[in-house]
């Protein structure tokens, strides 16, 4: 059996509390791309659902966090942009979360990435009196500090930069990364203009989001906040997999500000350190380059 027999057995029964003809589980299939989590595609007699499923301690808050992410952009986009959750739950030491199946279709088309913008542009536009959120949850399986604060710079440093810091100790222990750091931080005032803290989907790569065989665009896997709007932007420049269209779609509806390009670099440490206490030192060139182009003139 894939799933274990406890697992299987709480699906089955939250399945059936959902639908009244009490659907039975016709076939369960493993997706592959998950880094954090194991997926699997649930087939009934009545429908397919999605499933993430994680025996980490933390799990079941993750999956809480994740539903309550996808609660507030769905609220903001409209139900067609964000799957439906279900239900999240445990079976012996097994967390998992129960969504609406997607059928994904082609999402790197024009006409796909056009939609793909104007939908981020509509997001953003919902907006809050400060940054961060009423709750703190997760970016992948580390712990995201979203305590409300007025100021950006304040809120950036000390609960976004100096928290992946302090995670990376021991990997920057003996390099010069510190002492750069803390340059940045006495400067970054004036390294951005100044804008009210729009709703963000967090973690916005190519794999969070899809597009259904009608190209409707949907986000998925959000780390949501309110925050600098430019942060999203700059996450998908990272990795790549937004076209041209998708940045052009964005401006026509919600235009960014000027220079916007020149502060990917900056936006991008976040992520950066994300990875770096992931995956390793790896990405202690990248992080050194993006603070070397912010330092480098004083």
């Amino acid at each position: 059996m894939i799933l274990s027999e406890s697992l299987y057995h709480a699906l089955e029964a939250s399945l059936k509390n959902l639908e009244q003809q009490r659907p039975s589980i016709q076939s369960v299939i493993p997706i592959a791309g998950g880094d954090v989590n194991r997926a699997y595609k649930i087939q009934t007699s009545k429908g397919n659902y999605f499933v993430k499923v994680n025996s980490h301690p933390m799990a079941t808050r993750m999956f809480l966090a994740e539903s309550n992410g996808l609660d507030r952009l769905r609220d903001a986009s409209g139900p067609a942009h964000v799957p439906q959750t279900f239900f999240t739950g445990q079976a012996q030491g097994e967390s998992f979360l129960l969504m609406r199946w997607i059928n994904a279709g082609d999402k790197h088309g024009p006409d796909q990435q056009e939609a793909l913008g104007r939908l981020l542009a509509s997001v953003h536009r919902r907006q809050a009196d400060t940054y961060g959120l009423d709750q703190d949850n997760f970016i992948g399986p580390l712990p995201q500090h979203n305590t409300p604060t007025a100021n950006w710079d304040d809120f950036f440093i000390g609960q976004r930069l100096q928290r992946q810091l302090e995670l990376a100790e021991q990997v920057l222990d003996g390099t010069d990364l510190w002492k750069q750091f803390d340059f940045l931080f006495s400067r970054l005032a004036n390294l951005y203009p100044a804008e009210s803290p729009s709703l963000l989907h967090g973690d916005l790569w190519s794999g969070n989001y899809l597009v259904d065989q009608t190209g409707t665009p949907l986000l998925i896997d959000p780390a949501v906040y309110y925050g600098h709007r430019e942060v999203d932007i700059a996450m998908t420049r990272l990795f790549g997999g937004f076209s041209e269209r998708f940045y052009t779609a964005y401006n026509e509806v919600y235009p960014l500000q000027h220079g916007w390009e020149k502060r990917v670099d900056l936006w991008n440490l976040y992520p950066l350190l994300v990875h770096l206490n992931l995956f390793g030192d790896a990405y202690i060139p990248a992080i050194r380059n993006n603070l070397q182009r912010f330092i480098r003139s004083q």
